[in-house]
Order: C-alpha cells, then sequence, then structure tokens
C-alpha cells in the first residue's frame, strides 16, 4: 500500500504493507549491515510530522511536531480558524477530543488543518502553528493507476501542486536589497528617514546661505551687482 502525504507545497510518497487485522505496519528490514535477507518487522502505524526553520547560515531551528497513529487519529477542521489544541484529546486533565477519533484506513483520504504542538518551558503542550495536510491511502494498483511525484517533481498529479503562494516579506535579505529595504527598514523607520532627511536638507540650506552671505554682502555694500 502507499500513503500519500500532501502539504500545502509538497508530496512525500510513503510504501508499506499493512496488516488490517493486527493495525500495524509490515516493514521488511535488515537485521544488520551484512545480512543478505529481510526480515519482516511489525511496527505501529504512527507518523510523526515534524517542522523546522530553515536557515540559510545558522542551524535550523524546531518549530514542533504533530504525531498520528494511523489508526486512530483526530480528524482535520476545515479552515485554519477552526484549528485548535482541542483537535487532540488530553487524558491527563481528562480532555475529550473535539470529534472522535477516525481511522485513516478506513477512511482512506483526508484533508484539513491539524495544529503543530510544542513542548513549554514547564512542560506544557503549546499551540505552535498549524499545517494543512491531505492524507491519503492507496492500494498497490490504485497507486499505480494515480502516480504522484516527491514535491512537485513529475509527475506532478493527484493532487496536481501549484507553485507556493508565499508573502512578499518571505525573501533573504542579503539577496534582495531593495525588498529588504521596503519591507524591513523603511516599514519601521519610516518616519526616522523622513526626519533625517528633512534635517539634512535644512542644514544644507543654511550652510548655504552662510556660505554665500558674505560675498553678497560684500557685493551689496560696494554696488556691485
Amino acid at each position: 500500500m502507499k500513503l500519500l502525504k500532501t502539504f500545502n507545497s509538497s508530496t512525500h510518497v510513503v510504501r508499506y504493507c499493512h496488516a488490517v487485522v493486527l493495525f500495524v505496519l509490515l516493514l521488511p528490514l535488515q537485521a544488520h549491515f551484512f545480512s543478505w535477507d529481510k526480515t519482516e518487522t511489525r511496527r505501529p502505524a504512527v507518523l510523526q510530522l515534524q517542522v523546522w526553520d530553515n536557515d540559510f547560515f545558522s542551524l535550523d531551528d524546531y518549530l514542533g511536531a504533530v504525531e498520528f497513529n494511523l489508526c486512530n487519529m483526530p480528524p482535520p477542521a476545515k479552515t485554519s480558524g477552526k484549528c485548535c489544541q482541542e483537535q487532540f484529546g488530553d487524558p491527563t486533565i481528562g480532555r475529550k477530543p473535539k470529534k472522535e477519533y477516525v481511522n485513516l484506513f478506513d477512511s482512506k483520504r483526508l484533508k484539513g488543518w491539524w495544529p503543530i504542538r510544542d513542548i513549554g518551558p514547564e512542560g506544557e503542550i503549546i499551540h505552535a502553528g498549524m499545517a494543512e495536510m491531505e492524507l491519503e491511502i492507496l492500494t498497490k494498483d490504485d497507486s499505480e493507476a494515480k502516480p504522484a511525484g516527491e514535491s512537485r517533481d513529475d509527475p506532478n498529479l493527484n493532487p496536481t501542486l501549484d507553485p507556493p503562494n508565499r508573502p512578499e516579506t518571505s525573501f533573504l535579505w542579503f539577496t534582495s536589497p531593495w525588498k529588504t529595504f521596503k519591507y524591513i527598514i523603511w516599514k519601521h523607520y519610516k518616519w526616522w528617514i523622513i526626519g533625517i532627511l528633512l534635517l539634512l536638507l535644512l542644514g544644507a540650506a543654511i550652510a548655504l546661505f552662510l556660505y554665500s552671505a558674505p560675498g553678497y554682502s560684500v557685493r551689496k555694500a560696494f554696488g556691485f551687482n
């Protein structure tokens, strides 16, 4: 079978075998590096997604994660405004999930918004963001009939992913000096810049007056034009 994970900007394909009765994943793994034969290993049907900040110079920053048991997972919110931590239940404080959990292997396809979570300084779960995803379970025959490429590689189908619609403020500051000035410097220091320019113009006018005043006074005193 194939698990098709579609984010709002990329697609990931994970192939595996699923034991319907046991609700576990059957993965062919090698016992060690020099092993010739692969052994079948049973793993829980758990999907963990992590969100990292892609830094250019420094190390990437961990932002949060979300983990699903595909056999018992919270349904997605239809819109980003309805995405919240209440989608997950918390037995430690007796909080029930906002909606009944669903089985992805029965639903076959889920699409919507899930909250990204992180651990706070006191060990509490905090809301770190939201992710719009589409999860789809396909059999081997269905996956061959509906091919999908990694990210936006060919074939960019099932579903077709358009280029990401990033805001104008999403750029590397050293590659776009004009955008850096417009969205960072001018936006926050506009009135300071205008004030400094006016002071410079006023200072230049005063300096020009002081420089020209003696010569003009002498010409007026002696009747020169």
